[in-house]
């Protein structure tokens, strides 16, 4: 079903790898134009993704948009592109915080612009395959066309361990790919051995029946790429390097984007494909989730860089999005799915703060921050807002899909909502305490006294998620409506 009649999706997917290429072909020293060509492509297409909310059909479960076309035909292997409720929002969660993103870099990447503003659309290029494709082997090649620009993006305009975080990273991240792929082509074997037919196609393959021992190594070869992308306790140690040494943008886009396609690949691939492997799981998932939530929580409070703190601060909300997942039930995949979205715009909106005071002062430590509210008000209140979004405050985007969550949980077992809400307890404690430090008290370090607040630019970057983050809170359906019929049919599948 393809309601727009044009390909939408691969105009969506491959504009970026255009813009990428223009950008490529403007002089180095025209830094304007390399600027605004890469934010207006960025644009362009989240304009474009705005179309798929519009003429999105709620209430079914069918894959709209579709687009498909034989490519290796020998081996079963098609371009197969659709969304449903649950992919449309990464969608336009993606298409958002990338044009943010580069909004973002105005003043702080000065060097190498050219190159970091086409890896930046690279990167959108495979995040967005990964949301959209529906085809195993297609979506494999975008999943590992997403890792490569980030690797670049830290690797190259990162802080001073960058080498050690980018290697980290693509280590950790390369480990859990090489199984996935193992295990795909087993699935794929095997579904031609019981059909005769050779196919790498989502929604057929997750028809098929497997025994209980067979999905277990097949559920745990995908959980493990997935744990690692998202990152799980005890998979999380990649995270916090990364996100310390790489820019701004880089740390906006790895928070906000990249995390969800860990989180998204159990929803999509793990729960439909190996049902009774899932179940046969939960107890593990939601231990390791409810420490992810408790221990993150805990290392954020210790943290005495700012960008440190938001980065473990990741982990910990992160075990509230698998533990949704996991309660399977509806009121915790939904409230899962929603939080994938509101992390995404709590914490990117977190880094691009960091960022903004990073530029003025150079150093994120604690220690070197006090009474910024006198000297920078304007920046103070939209801390405030977002850090109390990221505290789960009733009103704001956290606290419905936290809720959510934990209304999943205890529904699945008491307890385990009785444990993950002391992560929203903490949260609060290491958000609250970190506040106080940076905007209250008396300014006792004189570099702080002149600094300026935020200009026109950096407040129209920020104005967007703020403004999302509290019509999330007062007003949830339209993000939630959409994704019903999705969420009941991968519960249906994973009940099998």
């Amino acid at each position: 079903m393809n309601q727009l009649g044009f390909p939408v999706l691969s105009t969506l997917v491959f504009l970026p790898l255009v813009g990428a290429i223009a950008v490529a072909f403007i002089p180095s020293a025209n830094l304007n134009l390399i600027r605004r060509t890469a934010f207006g492509v960025a644009l362009v297409d989240f304009l474009i993704s705005l179309l798929l909310y519009a003429y999105f059909v709620p209430n079914t479960a069918q894959m709209q948009f579709v687009e498909r076309v034989p490519w290796i035909v020998d081996l079963g292997i098609s371009y197969y592109l659709g969304v449903d409720g649950i992919s449309l929002l990464l969608v336009l969660l993606t298409t958002f915080l990338t044009a943010i993103s580069i909004l973002s870099t105005w003043s702080a990447i000065t060097e190498r612009v050219k190159e970091f503003m086409a890896f930046m659309l690279l990167l959108e290029v495979g995040m967005l395959g990964v949301f959209v494709t529906l085809d195993l082997f297609t979506f494999f090649v975008f999943w590992e066309a997403a890792l490569f620009p980030m690797y670049f993006l830290i690797g190259i305009w990162g802080g001073e361990r960058r080498i050690y975080a980018t290697i980290k990273f693509v280590l950790y991240t390369m480990v859990g790919s090489a199984l996935m792929l193992v295990a795909i082509l087993v699935l794929v074997f095997l579904n031609q051995r019981a059909t005769g037919t050779l196919t790498f196609d989502l929604l057929v393959l997750q028809q098929l029946k497997l025994p209980v021992n067979i999905q277990t190594w097949l559920f745990l070869a995908f959980a493990l790429a997935f744990a690692i992308k998202v990152p799980m306790f005890p998979f999380h140690t990649w995270l916090p390097d990364a996100h310390v040494e790489a820019p701004t943008a880089g740390s906006v886009i790895l928070a906000g984007i990249l995390l969800k396609m860990g989180t998204y690949g159990f929803v999509r691939f793990c729960l439909p494909l190996f049902p009774e492997a899932t179940r046969q799981f939960v107890p593990l998932f939601v231990v390791l989730s409810i420490i992810g939530i408790i221990y993150g929580a805990m290392v954020s409070y210790v943290q005495r860089d700012v960008k440190s703190l938001v980065a473990f601060s990741s982990v910990s909300h992160l075990g509230f999005v698998m533990l949704g997942i996991f309660a399977l039930n509806p009121q915790g995949l939904s409230g899962s799915i929603l939080q994938m979205i509101n992390h995404g715009l709590s914490t990117g909106a977190l880094f691009l703060l960091v960022g903004m005071i990073y530029e003025r002062r150079h150093t994120r430590l604690l220690t070197d921050f006090s009474g910024l509210w006198k000297v920078m008000p304007v920046y103070a209140a939209l801390f405030l807002v977002v850090m109390l979004s990221s505290a789960g405050l009733p009103g704001l985007n956290g606290f419905v899909g936290e809720f959510l969550v934990l209304l999943g949980a205890f529904q699945a077992n008491p307890i385990y909502a009785i444990l993950a809400a002391t992560g929203v307890i903490l949260a609060a404690v290491y958000l609250f305490w970190m506040f106080q430090r940076v905007f209250y008290e008396k300014i006792t370090n004189p570099a702080n006294e002149a600094l300026r607040d935020l200009s026109a630019r950096e407040v129209l970057t920020l104005a967007p998620i703020i403004v999302l983050i509290v019509f999330i809170g007062v007003y949830p359906q339209p993000f939630l409506g959409p994704m019903q019929a999705s969420v009941a049919q991968v519960l249906t599948l994973a009940a099998r």
